[in-house]
């Protein structure tokens, strides 16, 4: 009897594993895993310096004024970064984060992936309880016809009835504006008992976000000065004329203008001139 007793407490443990330690917030980033939950800390975060960002000022000023408000204890709104892809949306999260941190402040960036949105509230109370500062940030935010997580995304928002942690601030990328696709929402208007309602409940999930900061297709003066940002950071000297020809090449044959267009070229620029680059 013992025996088999033993071994049904073993296979409940096995069930149901202990809670997973308070974690150790010595890093300054970390990345949001579940089964099991974890935060794993990131060592060194593929990121490009602000002062590299071209063409996205006022923007860039925006976020980096919200966020000093957040890391010095101040009303803060969390963010909704949309628009056209490849134009630095999650490289202006990662650089105001490394910006705010180079200012001396203690800020943690944390992070969540879109299919891990229902562990929010786990997530959330691990950070509640830590005495630091914390930017959630979720990358390519966006939902499919038939996706749920969106109700999950509201209680990090508002935060339910417990609100959400003081010391705790929700950025999101997106190439949608309202985060959910238009055959979404015509779908509901058509077989919803109340169109007008069954929209709203969806289309309001993007006002929750206090910041809406749009990004649109760069300039082509914009475009060659990112370019030669990246060369000068680098200490890449390469002739005017040769570098807008081949600059301007890459750009026809991609069919497309944009930051990572451009950060595409000079990696391929740099291969040819042997400098190397970190990714």
């Amino acid at each position: 009897m013992t025996e088999a007793l033993e071994r049904i407490a073993a296979a409940l443990e096995r069930l149901a594993p202990p809670p997973a330690p308070a974690p150790d917030f010595g890093a300054a980033a970390f990345a949001w895993h579940t089964g099991p939950d974890r935060l794993v800390p990131v060592a060194q975060v593929a990121r490009v310096d602000i002062g590299l960002l071209v063409g996205v000022d006022r923007s860039r000023d925006t976020l980096l004024e919200n966020t000093r408000h957040f890391a010095a204890g101040l009303p803060a709104n969390n963010a909704l970064l949309w628009g056209a892809r490849g134009m630095g949306k999650s490289s202006l999260v990662k650089a105001v984060h490394a910006q705010i941190c180079a200012e001396g402040r203690d800020l943690k960036i944390v992070e969540l992936s879109r299919e891990d949105l229902a562990s929010v509230p786990r997530l959330l109370a691990h950070l509640r309880a830590a005495p630091h500062r914390f930017l959630l940030f979720c990358d390519d935010l966006s939902f499919s016809h038939d996706d749920q997580n969106y109700k999950s995304l509201k209680a990090v928002l508002d935060g339910g009835i417990e609100g959400r942690p003081e010391n705790v601030l929700f950025y999101a990328t997106s190439n949608r504006r309202h985060l959910m696709p238009r055959d979404m929402i015509e779908n509901e208007r058509s077989t919803a008992i109340n169109p007008s309602e069954a929209v709203e409940e969806k289309v309001s999930l993007s006002d929750r976000f206090g910041l809406w900061l749009g990004f649109h297709p760069c300039s082509q003066e914009d475009y060659l000065a990112m370019i030669r940002g990246y060369c000068a950071a680098h200490g890449m000297a390469v002739p005017e004329e040769r570098l807008t020809a081949e600059a301007m090449e890459w750009m026809r044959t991609r069919g497309a203008r944009s930051g990572r267009v451009a950060w595409q070229f000079f990696c391929d620029l740099a291969a040819r001139e042997g400098v190397r680059v970190a990714p």
